[in-house]
């Protein structure tokens, strides 16, 4: 590693699938900086989260720890006190630590209330997101809208996602400009943590500025997959999110109402992408760029009416539990560098400490389930990559239904679900389905979009119960498995 800490930019997109961006193959997209950033770092091709749904992702994300390890299993759910972030390991590395934007390892409304005590952060500059929690102390967006634009602030304490906000009040440019003045007045005697953690492109999709929307090449989007899929034959979890959603049933939306869902969400990701630039360019005119280590990643995806479902949920496919993730550290990733192995978002925890400076051991002591990704290197060789031989995915009865999202009715009967995926199989197990497990096995080279089952087909029956076995390994004893019991 290089002679002086690095400092460490981790930027962080809520519910962006893997494809949408340009380095992902999307034509269809705009954007250029993190295509770019991709062309000077490495681009992870197999990236999955630990949960499809934002609170339980982010707590291992922060954690190191795995979803049965930290027990944040649902949207609302609280990280015990005890549990300690990565910020404050930083902090003991003799970092200097900041938030701006989303931390969401907690209910908002316990965030809102209180700070976690060892989330560790030196400069707390928190926004759950652009509507909610605009009263709390620590709403760092709300303080600027009030300087820079009451009028706003109060429209959207009036009229929530009914105030669209222009692209200069946006939460994507705040957090930009938070952001840029951090690194301006960083602290010259200490190295810097910052997580700029944005909103978008969450839902609703509408709050895209129309200037960002019009960018996005709708003749070139692909048509959504799955289209001719027998819901009736799908797995009990999904059809329960097929039709009750917390955006309701799939069936209330034309083709012009996705059209315009998936030209929002991707008008968002331009935005986010310009504002990207922005930030690298200050790391550009500070002269740190070399000395910077950058991760670009997001929390879960979203099925845009892919597989006849909408958001996120209780489901497993590549759009919703794949993320893009890109890191670019010049000197000590290979540039232009594309890893095939699969990596799951809790390594992102070792990965940062190891390039901090944490031993070995120590960061085993903090999260044993947590890979550091990039090694030390040896020699004058580049720093290598390491992979994962299997992705865990666990779905705990953790998102709403279609209720209001933020009143919380979790589903009843409850869903649980979990995801195991090797090299080139996936397998999911629906543990509590109406005639006990319900399964999907797909081929993840010969069919990528997922649309044949093999799940009952005889010629790769060893390879589900290879996979079953050690998912059944990993939950036993818990009781949304009672076959396990």
């Amino acid at each position: 590693m290089s002679d002086s800490l690095p400092n460490i930019l981790l930027i962080m997109t809520d519910q962006q699938r893997f494809d949408s961006l340009g380095c992902y193959g999307a034509d269809f997209a705009h954007t250029p900086r993190l295509d770019r950033l991709a062309s000077e770092g490495v681009r992870f091709e197999h990236c999955y989260v630990n949960n499809p749904i934002c609170t339980p992702s982010r707590a291992s994300m922060m954690t190191g720890q795995t979803i049965l390890g930290h027990g944040v299993h649902q949207l609302y759910g609280q990280l015990d006190d005890r549990f300690t972030l990565l910020p404050k390991h930083l902090k003991g590395l003799g970092y200097h630590t900041s938030l701006v934007g989303k931390l969401h390892v907690s209910d908002y409304k316990i965030e809102a209330a209180y700070r976690h005590p060892n989330d560790g952060f030196d400069d707390y500059l928190w926004c759950h997101d652009p509507t909610l929690g605009l009263d709390s102390p620590f709403n760092a967006y709300a303080s600027w809208l009030s300087e820079k634009s009451p009028e706003h602030l109060e429209a959207l304490k009036a009229k929530r996602w009914g105030a669209i906000p222009p692209a200069d009040l946006h939460m994507t440019t705040w957090a930009a400009e938070a952001t840029i003045e951090l690194i301006r007045n960083r602290d010259q005697d200490k190295p810097f943590f910052i997580k700029m953690s944005v909103f978008d492109p969450h839902n609703p999709y509408h709050d895209c500025p129309p200037e960002y929307a019009v960018k996005v090449d709708m003749s070139r989007m692909p048509p959504r997959i799955g289209m001719g899929t027998d819901m009736s034959k799908q797995p009990g979890g999904i059809q329960q999110e097929h039709h009750d959603s917390y955006m309701k049933d799939y069936s209330n939306y034309s083709q012009q109402d996705i059209d315009d869902m998936r030209r929002g969400y991707h008008g968002s990701v331009s935005l986010i992408d310009e504002k990207v630039g922005d930030v690298l360019d200050e790391l550009e005119k500070q002269g740190i760029s070399d000395n910077t280590l950058v991760i670009f990643v997001s929390d879960h995806g979203d099925m845009l009416g892919d597989h006849q479902l909408l958001v996120k949920g209780a489901f497993f496919y590549d759009a919703c539990t794949r993320v893009p993730l890109i890191m670019r550290w010049p000197k000590q990733i290979e540039a232009g560098k594309v890893h095939e192995g699969l990596v799951q978002n809790h390594d992102l925890a070792a990965t940062i400490l190891a390039a901090a400076g944490m031993s070995e051991t120590a960061i085993d002591d903090a999260m044993p389930e947590s890979i550091n990704m990039l090694p030390s290197e040896t020699g004058s060789d580049p720093v290598s990559i390491r992979s994962r031989e299997i992705a865990v995915c666990h779905y705990l009865n953790t998102g709403i239904s279609s209720t209001s999202p933020h009143e919380p009715k979790y589903f009843d009967p409850p869903i649980y679900a979990s995801m195991i995926r090797d090299d080139r199989f996936k397998l999911n197990v629906y543990w509590n389905g109406a005639d006990g497990i319900e399964c999907q096995l797909f081929d993840m080279k010969q069919d990528v979009n997922e649309l044949n089952d093999l799940s009952d087909d005889a010629c790769v029956a060893g390879e589900k119960a290879r996979l079953l076995e050690q998912l059944e390994a990993m939950v036993q004893g818990q009781t949304f498995a009672p076959q396990c019991r």
